[in-house]
């Protein structure tokens, strides 16, 4: 036998049953499970698996003999949930599903919620609440609140939960935490899905408490812009073998075009592969996914497609796993588990037999894109299981094709797609396995294909009602014709815009919904569409608008009920209005007595029957000496609020105080940072004499009595005080106290705290002068409601007297305007907007201010147009003559009058005029200037009522200077118009001082004549003195040029060459001679007017024998013959330059020339073989240069001939053994930048028998020495 053959999947034959039971109670669930090899069981709570072991208190978990049950111990609310049995072995899995709800049972033996196991009864406050919240897909939110528990008793924690929707999901998008005080929910991933109204709820033995508020989630920012957002809620329904069914539910906002279809992604787990389900996207939110393995388990997501792109995906599903609880093995009974003995059985009559036909078969979903069919397995199947072929047939035909030709399915579901939209088909399901395939089940009959769900009718209009001041009530009448709802959207929209917004992104299924986050004051009108599977209903009809600002409501409690005044039988009361007027103006107040005897107090009682409009009361009719006590209600046009705290016991009995009594009715406006004004009332008993003055005092709020100071010192006769110097942030209250001739009475009820803080967008009252010369002011207010009105006062007292102003009130804007602004207008000026949180500003008008305004006023009545120039003229081409201004201010209907000595002249033959007005330049022209021309030319303009003169004088020299101007521009143009001079002839000198006479022309053609009076020259003499002409001819006219090289003429052309000669004169040097020294400067070229003077120290040189002066060539030299020391010093040579001349300068002082002073012989007979020595004295400063010469050649040293130079004193030359190629005319030559000078000497060798017969002796002669200068 095949031990394959005994094998089978699990499967449940008593499945665990869902129960409801009470809190505190244990639950046990059962189930029964067949399979072999033995399934292992797990159970799980909503989808977490239960670990028994580490909870031992809380679970226990038991298996025996295929019978497997879960205990749950002391059962309380959060064991509410969906427990699974998972039962798992190698040929599959199965599960089961049961619910558990545990209902809240209190143990209330009284009434009040007395709790006998702890012998107290538990009070809760939730406090510190969160607020309405608004996050953003992908962000982290946490909300939550402290909670306190009263008493305290130890070791005592009430039970804390959270539901969305009144549903508790627990899920890892949500963390919650309770610390004993406070109750935190952080959501760590926002989605769309996470959108809802979230409920804390606080149980305890005496009871429950609970808070709500919505929680809304946008999308996310999509990255291209106009695709869709999102879908949202996808879940996964109807799981089997290979096959599954994926739901969600359609975004808020479509993009910039109706949303096409979606694809779904798959997502095996434990895998980031993301598989898509459909080629082709889908319309319906439900779609059957095929083609899953069987045992694994897979997550899915949506995304949605409009003709701008896809969405983002969106929140992946729960995990589900590709199984069909109703595809099990058909056994007789549960398996036993293996005890090593085979056991031979004779096989059930049913194994290897062709199953039956499928029974059952229905279509269950059916759209233009698919169709899904359902059925029951057969009867007869055998052990092994069976699968399914489908087949289909056009109406019509009796051909039957096969659908699932390659693999049959194993689920008892199947999606068919690609068929064609409203065409019929029969359907029919065979089941086979091993044995062969079985007979068809009974047809379907005929399906049309196409949507069996249709579009949701559109809702009914919306009805939409204030609420706060960021959100609106919005109720609707349900779509009549719709299946299967999903629910609605509601958008809304500023009016004028047509910009439509989500005020949900999760649809809701009731037809009211409160729409948060709308801006304050802004009208809007709303619409609603409702969603299905098959989409979006059309939008309803739009609402009418409606303004968000809070509902009205009753006013809140007035404050501060205390006694003024008493007489034998009445009292004066009075009384702070409450902070909060719920929306609309107090109409009134009524005030409530009761008497108070011996610590007992009676029943209240009404005073008066009709409404009080002031805080103060006179109450009558009292009885001497009793004690009362007051409370006081406020009434608006929604009713009458709650009563005051009472007052204290107040006694009737006359006062006897001669002071005046407390001020009444302190309130505030204008409150600014460092500033506030406080107003109040006189007090209802003056004293003894009439009150004279106030005093106000503040303190900051947190500070103790010692805190009180005075503002002023001097009393304050008016009824109002601002107080500066105030520090932002700061809160502060204050008191009046009213005095009289008598002293000072008592303080008032205090008020306050007051915040010194800038509220937000706050506005202060500003001038205005319009173009009409009026003087207004204008205060804005962006926060009125319906009900709001602009209040004005001067001095805080209300205007009544229309005749110094006129109020016009406009959306948001209130103008009073001065009729005729005068002294008698100066003061303060301040406005309030009514129904607002105190909105105030003043403006105080001063006379200096008043005297600036009406300036201004005057200014804009009779405007004068502004020049940014005056009239200016200027000379053009041609001789042309422009008159011009520029406008600084115009407009286009600007027009100019341009009028000449009186009378306005036009456009014509004699005039052009231009006005820019682009620029705002004005221009006149004229083509020359006549002797009629001269007068005065003005430009009247004429801009609506503003008006602008501008003129130029032009008469006697200045008319004529430029009429001379004119003409010479006119000739010069016409001359222009041939060939002319651009330069006129004239003169240059050359660096090598040749004078050129040239001239620059324009205009000229190869035709051109031109003719030269005489030719170019190159050095210039008187004889070359005269005029000079250049002309130019042609067939377009002549030209001609003329240069006078004449007197002056000539001077200016000699002045230019002494100029060029003189600064090309070198600095001086100076040459040794054997008479003396020559200083000289060379030029580059020298005439015989040039004036040549030197100097010697700083005085003119005299001619003499001794020192000359004059010219050789370009050589300007001083010859001083036999210097002495006298002619040391600084010698100047100075060179006419046409002006003041340039001078050339060297200095002589302590400087010595080259000089050889003696120590050399004039002739020397030496004896051949013999050696020579000689050393001759050298002198000057600086030291000279030395050097040696035979024959007029160098002399160099060598090994026969030593030459040497010490101490700058003594130069020696040494020849050893001379021979008679060494006789010849030696020289010392020496030589310093003052002079040279040469030693010479001759030597003579002599043969040894001519030395014999001359000179026996062996000797030899010297002769005198001669020295060369130079």
């Amino acid at each position: 036998m095949n031990p394959d053959s005994l094998t089978h999947p699990p499967e449940f034959v008593i499945k665990p049953r869902g129960q409801t039971v009470w809190e505190g109670k244990t639950v046990k669930l059962h189930c029964t499970v067949a399979g072999w090899p033995k399934p292992r069981i797990a159970w799980y709570k909503n989808n977490v698996l239960i670990d028994a072991k580490a909870h031992p208190e809380k679970y226990t978990v038991e298996s025996n003999y295929n019978m497997h049950s879960l205990e749950i111990k002391n059962c309380d609310f959060l064991d509410t949930a969906q427990y699974h049995a998972s039962a798992l072995n190698v040929k599959g899995e199965a599960s089961c599903v049961a619910t558990i709800v545990i209902k809240i049972m209190f143990s209330v033996p009284s009434a009040d919620g007395f709790c006998p196991e702890h012998g107290v009864t538990f009070r809760t406050s939730i406090i510190d609440k969160f607020e309405v919240a608004f996050g953003r897909e992908g962000e982290t939110l946490s909300l939550g609140c402290t909670v306190i528990i009263y008493p305290t008793v130890k070791k005592y924690q009430p039970e804390v939960i959270w539901y969305r929707d009144c549903k508790y999901y627990p899920s890892k998008w949500v963390h919650t935490h309770w610390s004993g005080e406070r109750a935190t929910l952080t959501l760590v991933h926002l989605n769309k899905e996470d959108e809802g109204m979230y409920t804390l709820r606080v149980n305890t033995k005496s009871g429950f408490d609970t808070y709500s508020a919505y929680v809304f989630v946008r999308d996310a920012d999509v990255e291209v812009e106009g695709v869709p957002v999102a879908p949202l809620d996808v879940w996964c329904h109807d799981a089997n073998k290979d096959y599954v069914v994926v739901t969600w539910k359609q975004p808020a906002v479509e993009g910039s075009s109706p949303i096409l279809g979606y694809y779904i992604d798959r997502c095996e787990v434990g895998t980031h592969h993301w598989a898509q389900c459909n080629d082709t996207p889908v319309k319906y939110t439900r779609f059957p996914v095929t083609g899953l393995v069987e045992g694994r388990s897979y997550i899915f997501r949506v995304t949605a497609l409009n003709k701008f792109g896809v969405s983002r995906p969106s929140r992946v599903s729960e995990a589900v796993v590709a199984m069909d609880p109703s595809d099990r093995a058909r056994l007789p009974g549960p398996s036993a588990p293996w005890t090593g003995m085979i056991k031979f059985t004779e096989e059930d009559s049913t194994d290897s037999v062709v199953p039956g036909e499928p029974s059952d078969v229905v279509v269950t979903e059916a759209t233009k894109s698919y169709v899904v069919l359902a059925w029951k397995p057969p009867v007869q199947r055998g052990h092994e299981g069976v699968m399914y072929y489908i087949e289909k047939c056009i109406s019509g035909t009796d051909t039957w094709q096969r659908v699932n030709t390659g693999m049959p399915v194993k689920s008892p579901r199947f999606a068919l797609f690609d068929l064609a939209e409203d065409k019929s088909y029969s359907f029919r399901v065979r089941c086979c396995n091993s044995a062969g395939v079985g007979e068809p089940s009974v047809s379907t009959g005929d399906i049309t294909v196409g949507d069996k769900l249709d579009l949701p009718s559109a809702p009914g209009s919306p009805v939409a009602t204030r609420n706060t001041d960021t959100s609106v009530v919005v109720s609707w009448a349900a779509s009549k014709e719709v299946r299967h709802l999903v629910g609605y959207y509601i958008e809304c929209s500023i009016v004028g815009t047509d910009v439509w917004m989500p005020c949900n992104n999760k649809p809701v299924k009731q037809t009211r919904f409160v729409c948060h986050g709308l801006t304050t004051e802004a009208n809007y009108v709303f619409r609603v569409k409702a969603v299905n599977a098959a989409g979006y209903s059309q939008s309803s009809p739009d609402s009418d608008a409606v303004v968000v600002k809070a509902a009205i409501s009753v006013p809140g409690k007035p404050t501060g009920v205390t006694l003024v005044e008493a007489v034998k039988d009445y009292m004066i009361l009075a009384w702070t209005e409450a902070a909060n007027n719920g929306g609309a103006d107090v109409r009134g107040y009524f005030v409530d007595y009761r008497t108070v005897k011996g610590g007992i107090v009676g029943k209240w009682h009404e005073m008066n029957h009709k409404a009080l409009t002031t805080t103060s009361y006179k109450a009558e009719n009292l009885k001497e000496n009793v004690f009362y006590q007051f409370q006081v209600r406020a009434m608006n046009m929604a009713g009458v609020s709650k009563a005051s705290l009472p007052s204290a016991p107040l006694l009737c009995k006359e006062w006897t105080l001669t002071v005046p009594g407390a001020p009444v009715g302190l309130h505030v406006l204008e409150v600014r940072d460092n500033s506030v004004v406080v107003l109040w009332e006189p007090p209802v008993f003056d004293g003894r004499t009439p009150v004279n003055g106030y005093y106000l005092d503040l303190k900051v709020a947190s500070s103790g009595e010692a805190g009180w100071k005075a503002v002023h010192e001097k009393a304050n006769k008016m009824k109002y005080m601002k107080v500066a110097g105030l520090k932002g942030g700061t809160s502060y209250v204050f008191r009046v106290r009213a005095q009289n001739l008598v002293g000072v009475g008592k303080t008032s009820a205090v008020l306050g705290p007051i915040q010194a803080q800038t509220r937000p967008g706050t506005k202060e009252i500003y001038v205005d002068v319009d173009d009409d010369g009026i003087i207004s002011m204008i205060f804005e207010c962006s926060e009125m409601t319906g009900d709001s009105e602009f209040v004005w006062s001067k001095n805080y007292k209300a205007i009544t007297d229309t005749s110094r102003l006129t109020i016009v009130n406009e959306k948001g804007k209130s103008r009073a305007i001065f009729n005729n602004p005068s002294l008698e207008d100066l003061g303060t000026f301040s406005c309030v907007v009514t129904n607002t949180d105190g909105i105030s500003s003043s403006y105080t008008l001063t006379e200096e201010g008043l005297k600036r305004l009406l300036d201004i006023s005057h200014e804009h009545k009779f405007p004068v147009i502004p020049f940014k120039n005056e009239m200016a003229i200027e000379l053009l081409e041609k001789g042309r003559v422009r008159l011009w201004t520029q406008v600084e201010k115009w407009t286009a209907d600007c027009q100019v009058d341009y009028v000449f000595n009186d009378v306005i002249v036009s456009a014509g033959q004699k005039y052009s005029m231009k006005f820019d007005k682009s620029t705002g330049i004005i221009e006149m022209f004229m083509d020359s200037l006549e002797v009629t021309d001269e007068g005065t030319f003005t430009f009247n303009l004429v801009d609506g009522k503003a008006k602008g003169t501008t003129s130029l004088v032009l008469i006697g020299d200045e008319f004529r200077e430029l009429q001379k101007k004119s003409e010479f521009e006119r000739a010069e143009w016409i001359r222009k118009q041939g060939p002319h001079f651009v330069e006129y002839l004239g003169f240059a000198v050359t660096q090598e001082c040749d004078v050129l006479l040239k001239c620059k022309i324009g205009n000229i053609k190869p035709q051109t004549e031109i003719t030269w009076s005489k030719d170019k020259i190159e050095i210039i003499s008187k004889s070359d003195a005269g005029i000079y002409e250049v002309y130019l001819k042609d067939d377009r006219g002549k030209d001609s040029s003329t240069f006078n090289m004449t007197d002056a003429g000539y001077q200016a052309v000699m002045n230019e060459l002494f100029r060029v000669i003189a600064n090309s004169s070198s600095e001086i040097k100076v040459l040794s001679t054997e008479h003396g020294i020559v200083l000289y400067s060379m030029v580059t070229h020298y005439n015989e007017d040039l004036r040549v003077g030197w100097l010697h120290k700083d005085a003119k040189i005299a001619a003499s024998e001794r020192v000359k002066s004059g010219v050789t060539g370009e050589q300007l030299w001083l010859k001083i013959n036999e210097p002495t020391e006298k002619d040391k010093g600084k010698y100047t040579i100075d060179i006419f330059d046409g002006k003041d001349g340039v001078k050339r300068f060297f200095d002589l002082t302590g400087k010595d020339r080259a000089r050889v002073v003696g120590g050399l012989p004039d002739v020397v007979a030496i004896q051949e073989g013999k050696s020579l020595n000689l050393t001759g004295n050298v002198w000057g400063e600086p030291v000279p240069e030395v050097s040696w010469s035979k024959n007029d050649k160098e002399l160099l040293p060598d090994d026969h001939i030593k030459l040497k130079f010490e101490h700058g004193k003594f130069a020696s030359i040494t020849i050893a053994a001379v021979t008679t190629a060494d006789s010849g005319k030696y020289a010392l030559l020496v030589k310093n930048k003052f002079g040279t000078e040469a030693g010479e000497f001759t030597v003579i060798v002599q043969f040894v028998d001519e030395v014999e017969q001359e000179s026996p002796d062996d000797t030899w002669s010297v002769v005198s020495m001669t020295t060369h200068n130079s």
